[in-house]
């Protein structure tokens, strides 16, 4: 499998640090409101990366985190009038509710909390002043990017053209602009901690340093995120992080495209700002999961309703392609007819398509592709006349790439008249000592998310 490291700006054939195990580190949110559709890009993006090497057999270590500490939480406390842990709190469960949603879940996820690793951070930040590689100016501690190997060399920027860059903050106490803050001093109000310096809070970069060394080690697999965060913030997490170790922090660095609305930057003041929740008044998240995955991930992608609607009937096409199979496999067929081999050979090509797009770099749009080629071909070779072997097949393989991509997710839906005639069916079933049928019954419900209970007072029922 290659990946396109942002470090070298070439595709690379990844190698793991550890054979078998993928370590990933993914900048999250900072929890102060409502995740927006261009923060699930990265949250798709990555997570079908973890779902792909898992399919390929890897165990995967994912750490999203989240930034419960930062100016916009406590500018939103003094708004509400409540605790910068409230802000967080609401946030951090509203986010996992969206981002649920969009199937991230769907494995484990470690979801680590700024506020819960300062001590490590101080830690990491005496360490570095003790390199005289951070220095204290009343109470406030800086990295010196002198210290720094190659400054520079992720966002592939010289030093000057940083300089003069519109997002470095001018300080009269930075020795030189580009020193970004790792401790800052305590303000009136404000939440803060105990340290060498006096009480502050940790500064924004030494978070995911200091997180992804502990949960990780100090150089993982991969480290990704949107490519506006390339500079500062990844760039400040390497200067700090392999001047403390003397090791690569990472050794793929990954970066999605950005996310325009309506062909134009998402902004507030141009009213073309949605949040997942927004979205999800017109349409099902997975529509959305869907869209993301239409484009390479590193491709710039555009949001419009035109495009989410053509991207649901998308959608719509592979899961009646889906059902199309499942209504095949309930009809008598034959367990095996002597062309077999040819139709296995045709979704095994397929197979391969979607494997091959996906090792180019998580092209996705090119495995979507191979899927759309795979329906084409059940949708139009499969039928009665076809053996029980080979739709079996295609169904397992369908789902199974679906899963990687994680789609068609949802149970045939099924309406309360329906389940109380399959009951009345299975009763009948019981009374005329069918067990097979009732069995079947029962598991054919179970499947489309209905649990039955037999009780004294008759058969109960409820939805999972």
């Amino acid at each position: 499998m290659k990946l396109f490291n942002s470090l070298t700006r070439n595709k690379e054939e990844f190698v793991p640090i550890v054979e078998g195990q993928v370590s990933m580190y993914n900048c999250g949110p900072t929890v102060y409101n409502f995740i927006h559709v261009g923060n699930a890009r990265p949250l798709v993006t990555f997570d079908t990366l973890r779902r792909y090497f898992i399919y390929k057999g890897y165990d995967v270590n994912f750490v999203l985190n989240f930034t419960d500490i930062d100016d916009k939480l406590i500018n939103k406390a003094k708004e509400e009038n409540i605790t910068v842990k409230e802000v967080a709190d609401r946030y951090i469960e509203a986010f996992k509710e969206d981002a649920g949603a969009l199937h991230i879940y769907d494995y484990n996820t470690v979801n680590p909390k700024a506020t819960d690793y300062i001590s490590q951070m101080v830690d990491f930040i005496k360490a570095l002043q003790e390199m005289d590689a951070a220095y204290e100016v009343d109470g406030n501690v800086y990295f010196s990017i002198e210290s720094a190997k190659d400054y520079g060399k992720l966002s592939k920027k010289n030093i000057d053209e940083l300089v003069s860059g519109s997002r470095i903050d001018i300080n009269e106490d930075k020795r030189n602009p580009l020193d970004f803050v790792l401790w800052k001093k305590e303000k009136p109000g404000e939440p803060s901690w105990d340290s060498p310096w006096g009480k502050g809070r940790p500064g924004w970069h030494i978070e995911c340093s200091v997180m992804a060394k502990a949960l990780l080690g100090e150089t993982i697999d991969i480290h990704s995120g949107g490519e506006d965060l390339q500079f500062p913030h990844h760039e400040n997490e390497i200067a700090q992080s392999e001047t403390l170790s003397g090791k690569p922090f990472a050794n793929y660095w990954l970066h999605n495209g950005m996310l325009f609305v309506d062909n134009q930057k998402m902004s507030k003041s141009l009213g073309n700002f949605f949040t997942l929740r927004e979205i999800q008044e017109e349409y099902d998240m997975e529509v959305l999961r869907f869209f993301l995955l239409s484009a390479h991930y590193r491709k710039p992608i555009n949001f419009s309703r035109e495009i989410m609607d053509q991207n649901k009937n998308g959608l719509q096409r592979l899961y009646g392609a889906k059902k199309n199979l499942e209504f095949i496999l309930k009809k008598e067929l034959a367990q095996t007819l002597d062309n077999d081999y040819i139709v296995i050979n045709e979704i095994d090509k397929f197979k391969k398509d979607f494997e091959d797009s996906m090792d180019d770099d998580l092209n996705t749009a090119d495995a979507l592709a191979a899927m759309f080629d795979m329906v084409k071909y059940t949708n139009s070779n499969f039928s009665e006349e076809s053996s029980r072997e080979t739709v079996e097949y295609a169904y397992n393989i369908l789902m199974e790439l679906a899963k990687v991509l994680g789609i068609l997710t949802k149970r045939e839906e099924i309406i309360d008249e329906e389940i109380q005639k399959l009951i009345e069916e299975r009763n009948d079933a019981r009374k005329n000592k069918d067990f097979a049928k009732s069995d079947k019954i029962r598991d054919d419900l179970l499947e489309k998310g209905i649990v039955l209970e037999d009780t004294r007072d008759g058969v109960k029922w409820k939805r999972i």
